[in-house]
């Protein structure tokens, strides 16, 4: 069986479904989950690296969603020999400019866990990130909304200590995107933000051989919103690769 190896915690309907066919690795990033997030310096993108190394794994298609898509991408671009093919999903970029948008976001969320309004700043993520500009909260599926939220307040309560540095990768990945010579498939949701759809569309032409799909009734979180047509995509994209 093929190595599947994927670098994020949004994939709970993706996993059972992908290991019946391929190896299936996940693991939580630092700081997520139930990795510690300690002091020193580090590299997302190596640490995948060094994962894949321990577990004996010489080469596997990589799934990355959102965040976790920006270190798949430079995951990629760092070890292009361990990767067979890549999957980027509401994609985010090393060196790609914020959105006054999002830099907005950023700064409202930051002044609430500040305060200690941890349940503020969760709504405030899931108002963006979940339910997107175009639906209300009661108009997501609740389910997905409360497990969310479970998350993202959880990632909140992690302590992140003094003395930690987190090293990019260099050159960033959006000047990069030439570079990778994998099949790459990029799913987005098309109620995600405009930033994001605008992204995946740039994604799909600097990449040589690139391929989009855009999946109707989900936003940011398109993995979790529509999991068997996302599903669908992913192993069919797989099977020809």
């Amino acid at each position: 069986m093929s190595e599947l190896t994927s670098t994020t915690g949004f994939l709970d309907e993706q996993f059972p479904v992908f290991a019946q066919h391929y190896r299936t690795i996940r693991y939580d990033l630092r700081g997520f989950g139930q990795t510690r997030l300690e002091a020193g310096t580090f590299a997302n993108h190596e640490d995948a690296a060094a994962l894949l190394d321990a577990l004996g794994v010489q080469q596997a298609h990589v799934i990355g969603v959102s965040h976790g898509s920006e270190i798949a991408l430079d995951f990629t671009l760092a070890h292009p020999e361990l990767v067979a093919s890549l999957v980027m999903v509401a994609p985010s970029v090393g060196g790609a400019q914020l959105s006054e948008r999002i830099r907005s976001f950023i700064r409202e969320e930051n002044a609430l866990v500040e305060q200690s309004d941890l349940q503020g700043a969760t709504e405030l993520n899931l108002r963006l990130w979940v339910d997107g500009l175009h639906r209300a909260p009661e108009q997501v599926h609740q389910a997905v909304r409360q497990r969310l939220y479970e998350m993202q307040y959880h990632a909140f309560t992690i302590p992140i200590p003094e003395g930690i540095d987190e090293e990019e990768l260099q050159p960033p990945a959006i000047t990069r995107l030439s570079e990778v010579r994998v099949p790459t498939l990029v799913i987005v949701g098309d109620l995600d933000l405009p930033e994001k759809l605008e992204l995946s569309e740039h994604l799909t032409t600097g990449i040589p051989g690139a391929r989009q799909e855009i999946i109707a009734g989900a936003a940011h979180m398109v993995s979790m919103e529509q999991p068997q047509e996302f599903n669908r995509i992913v192993l069919d994209f797989l099977s020809e690769v």
